[in-house]
Order: C-alpha cells, then sequence, then structure tokens
C-alpha cells in the first residue's frame, strides 16, 4: 500500500472541495456580500484581537493581564505554526488553482493551508470565553464569520478554514492547561 505524500492529499482535497467552494464563491458576484466579508476578513486580520489584547487589563483588572499575555504567546505560537505549515506545505490558494473562483480580497500571503485568520479567531475566541463566558455572546459568531470570509472570498478551501479551526482549539486549550 502507497503512502501519499502530503502534496498529493492536498491536490485530491483540492478536487473534492472545488464545487463547495465554487458554491460558496459565487457570493463575491454581490457587491454586498463581497464587502461584508472583506470587511470580516479585515477586522480578522488582527485588528480586533490587538485591541482586545491591549483594553483586556483596563476592562478586566483581575485577571485581565494574565489573559493579555497569554493570548499573545499563544499567538505568536500560532503565527509560527501556520506560517511554518503554509512555507511547507505550499497549497496554492483556490482563486489561483480554480477556473471560476472570483477574488474577493487581496490574500496576506501566498498560500492557503492553513487558515492563519481562522486559526487566530478560534484561538482568541476559545482563551477568552474560558475567562469570560459572556464574551461568546459577540465572539463566537464573529470567529465563525471570520472563517466563512475566507472561503466565500476565494482565499481558502474548506479544509483550509477546518485546520486553522482544529489548530487554533488545540492551541488555545494547550495554552490553557499549561497557564489555566
Amino acid at each position: 500500500m502507497a503512502v501519499l505524500s502530503a502534496t498529493e492529499v492536498l491536490r485530491r482535497c483540492d478536487a473534492a472541495e472545488l464545487s463547495l467552494c465554487l458554491y460558496l464563491n459565487r457570493g463575491c458576484a454581490r457587491r454586498g456580500v463581497r464587502e461584508f466579508f472583506g470587511v470580516i476578513s479585515r477586522v480578522g486580520d488582527g485588528a480586533l484581537w490587538y485591541v482586545l489584547i491591549f483594553a483586556l487589563p483596563l476592562l478586566y483588572p483581575h485577571g485581565g493581564l494574565q489573559l493579555a499575555m497569554q493570548m499573545a504567546l499563544t499567538g505568536i505560537v500560532g503565527v509560527l505554526l501556520y506560517k511554518g505549515l503554509k512555507r511547507t506545505l505550499v497549497r496554492e490558494r483556490p482563486f489561483i488553482n480554480c477556473r471560476g473562483i472570483s477574488l474577493g480580497t487581496a490574500p496576506l500571503d501566498r498560500y492557503s493551508f492553513p487558515s492563519g485568520h481562522t486559526l487566530h479567531a478560534v484561538s482568541f475566541t476559545t482563551l477568552m470565553t474560558s475567562h469570560f463566558p459572556e464574551s461568546a455572546f459577540v465572539l463566537a459568531p464573529f470567529a465563525v464569520l471570520v472563517a466563512a470570509s475566507r472561503v466565500v472570498l476565494g482565499l481558502h478551501y474548506p479544509s483550509d478554514v477546518a485546520a486553522g479551526a482544529l489548530l487554533g482549539f488545540g492551541l488555545a486549550s494547550l495554552s490553557l492547561q499549561l497557564v489555566g
């Protein structure tokens, strides 16, 4: 039995996910949908998370600084992890690989696997809601929208987003076990 290379596995995933990517990317044809998800994606670039990290000590004098530091360190590990995976696996983005997929907004880098936006959205949401459950009302829907935006905008395959979510949740869980 032959073992498939990571490149071959991703190539097969590309083909299997093409119809779903095409279906979800149809939203880019509508200006309002493209602009809405473009804004979500841009805020998911880090702006919301940076503001939250700096605001935590002010909003929550008891425990906010520790959580801010935990989020910052987890975020740094997340960046190193997803950038390393992208350089190693070199999966082209759907708008490059697939005819018919429209680019809804400019990508931050070349490769798609895994979704760094989704990794951070899930990671930070998990950390924040574990300490302050009341934040789930806002952060959980935002994390879902960030993940959806990446596919709708033609920047990621659904498996990129799923991998980013799993990695983000795993990093946050590990951080919570190590720090509490």
